[in-house]
């Protein structure tokens, strides 16, 4: 009886609660990342959660032993380890972000990491209404701001069209025949098919009066577009 009183001591219970609490906290935000099928999602938000809870618990309690023996002679700043946090968490960051073109991908997904990481020091040092305050916040702007996001984008009805070309074919050929249709190209992608043949992915942006019937005909006219695919 007496171990279990000595193991669940009062210091325990409070860095396991703070730590189930990230649990919790870093979690819901992960959850609508992996709902929404981005490449940090449920695990790895919990993951930098608990993590940094973790680290903040280690500064705040870690060396009271050694204090209480060299207290005398050492001083000790409990923010220092979590400016090590901070800081270092960015290469977690920058690994979901996707550069293809003039698109960039992952920036939101990104930020989300570094906001777990902040909510995780502040449940470790005991500011628990301030980080479920900031859950709920973060929660609505990515929830709703995303479906407002979207709104925005389908009144400017982007498009994108994948184009088989044949080696021989002059890109300002291509971009000249789609210019013709009062659209803007937003992004123009091209890889190899094979040998021969080249992949080219044209994003644009165009009003509500575009005939995109007239437009794949247009391009299908041109000697050198083997095929010509509408993507989602």
């Amino acid at each position: 009886m007496e171990i279990i009183q000595n193991l669940f001591d009062e210091e325990f219970v409070l860095m396991s609660s703070r730590i189930i609490v990230a649990l919790i906290l870093s979690g819901l935000i992960g959850l609508e990342r992996e709902i929404n099928n981005h490449s940090a999602g449920f695990r790895t938000h919990i993951l930098v959660g608990i993590s940094s809870c973790l680290m903040m618990l280690l500064s705040l309690y870690g060396f009271d032993t050694y204090f209480e023996k060299y207290g005398d002679v050492v001083q000790f700043d409990p923010a220092r380890i979590p400016s090590y946090v901070i800081s270092g968490i960015g290469f977690l960051g920058a690994g979901t972000i996707i550069v293809s073109g003039r698109t960039i991908r992952g920036l939101t997904t990104a930020a989300s990491i570094w906001a777990v990481a902040a909510l995780g020091l502040v449940i470790g040092i005991g500011m628990y209404k301030v980080a479920i305050l900031t859950t709920i916040i973060i929660l609505l702007s990515l929830i709703f701001l995303n479906n407002f996001e979207k709104k925005i984008s389908k009144k400017r009805n982007f498009i994108s069209f994948q184009i088989l070309v044949n080696q021989h074919m002059q890109i300002r050929e291509l971009l000249a025949k789609v210019e013709q249709f009062d659209v803007i190209i937003r992004k123009l992608e091209m890889e190899k098919d094979d040998e021969s043949d080249r992949m080219i992915i044209i994003e644009m942006e165009s009003n509500e009066t575009l005939d995109k019937t007239e437009l794949y005909h247009q391009l299908m006219d041109l000697k050198q577009v083997k095929q010509v695919n509408e993507l989602d």
